[in-house]
């Protein structure tokens, strides 16, 4: 009776812990993370078509063998059906870095601004004042 009375209670304190860390609110993501949860996102995609590439063509390899197995047997294998041509979907390219600017447009190759102050004095370091 006491371990059946403690079980719910346990029972009880976990559910309500669990409903408790259900609704708490989490942090909006940073820019950062929603960038990488982009990256992550297109490149899941992007490996979903090169399986669905590679499974048609597997899947056309095999309809040709069944063909040419069928032919050798003198049987008459079955009407082909036509189907669409598989689609490569090429190098991946992540979609970050096409959405950032070239190094030029950057201002990567940019010159430098022109100086103010020359680059030394003959003040002496400890006279300089401190930043």
């Amino acid at each position: 009776m006491r371990v059946a009375k403690f079980a719910s209670l346990l029972m009880a304190a976990a559910g309500s812990t669990f409903v408790i860390s259900v609704a708490a609110k989490l942090p909006p993501l940073s820019d950062e993370a929603k960038a990488k949860a982009a990256e992550t996102a297109a490149k899941t995609a992007w490996t979903d078509k090169v399986g669905a590439f590679q499974l048609c063509k597997a899947m056309n390899k095999a309809a040709a063998s069944y063909q040419a197995a069928m032919k050798q047997g003198g049987k008459a294998a079955a009407t082909p059906v036509d189907t669409p041509a598989c689609a490569d979907p090429g190098a991946y390219v992540s979609p970050v870095a096409a959405s950032a600017p070239p190094l030029e447009a950057a201002g990567a190759h940019s010159p430098p601004k022109t100086a103010l102050a020359p680059p030394s004095t003959k003040t002496p370091a400890a006279a300089m004042p401190k930043k």
